[in-house]
């Protein structure tokens, strides 16, 4: 049996609704600051973006990394 996934909609332009989705913004920001033109931004760059962000230790994970997490609950560790 597969368990339900539950989504919440937050109403418009009420942030603190999703602090942690505010929370990740803020981090892209400091390497993609406001007024980023992304016509020139490659994909090279936000893979490289998101290996930084996924890699990066989180204290709400008791201090791991989310790949870490993510390929601990599925077994294996791929790159």
């Amino acid at each position: 049996m597969v368990d339900p996934i539950f989504s919440f909609f937050c109403a418009p332009y009420h942030s603190w609704e999703k602090g942690a989705v505010e929370q990740a913004n803020g981090l892209i920001r400091r390497y993609l600051p406001k007024g980023t033109d992304f016509t020139y931004v490659t994909t090279a760059e936000i893979n490289q973006i998101e290996k930084c962000l996924n890699n990066r230790p989180r204290k709400c994970l008791n201090y791991k990394a989310p790949y870490e997490m993510f390929h601990k609950a599925c077994g294996a560790l791929t790159d």
